[in-house]
């Protein structure tokens, strides 16, 4: 059985530099996008408080996927930032895969992108439906340095790249709360 270690001065360092990239970024984002771009198409940026009605009419696949997965985001955090390998940390994974698999699975019935078809986001679906129960497997067999990777893998780069495709101007999030 392997020995539980609390996050590494590492990992400690991903997270501050991450957490302050999205600062950064957060505040500089309104006053790059305020700049006039003749031509270029793009829709307005004024962020504003959830459209409700846009909420309303979204439908339920779409809603239950941005559900868990505000759920996930929220969850990975904490697991991230706390102390591997307790019961606390057990039981709140139990709950992230949960919600990671509810977001992948719902993924493969939004085709919004390529109407009808699957576009390159449901790669990382496809990844995540594969690459989760491994995950979970290595951690019963106390292979902790497979499921450390892996899961530290899904949560930032799985949730970086969602990121950068759901806050695309003229995507569902963007224009929920900024367009």
């Amino acid at each position: 059985m392997s020995q539980i270690r609390p996050p590494s001065r590492k990992a400690a360092l991903i997270a501050a530099v991450t957490v302050g990239s999205l600062a950064i970024a957060a505040a500089l984002l309104p006053r790059v996008l305020a700049q006039p771009s003749p031509g270029a198409g793009l829709p307005a940026f004024q962020p504003h408080g959830p459209d409700l009605e846009l909420l309303a009419s979204t439908p339920p696949v779409i809603l239950v996927h941005l559900a868990f997965g505000l759920l996930a985001l929220l969850v990975g955090a904490i697991l991230m930032a706390g102390r591997k390998g307790a019961r606390m940390h057990r039981i709140l994974g139990w709950g992230w895969v949960l919600a990671v698999g509810i977001v992948a699975i719902t993924s493969l019935f939004i085709r919004v992108v390529n109407p009808g078809h699957f576009s390159f986001i449901h790669i990382l679906s496809g990844y995540v439906i594969i690459a989760l129960p491994l995950a979970v497997a290595a951690a019963r067999r106390h292979d902790v340095e497979r499921h450390r990777r892996t899961m530290t893998g899904m949560f930032f780069g799985g949730f970086a790249v969602n990121l950068l495709f759901v806050l695309l101007p003229g995507r569902f999030v963007w224009n929920l709360f900024l367009g």
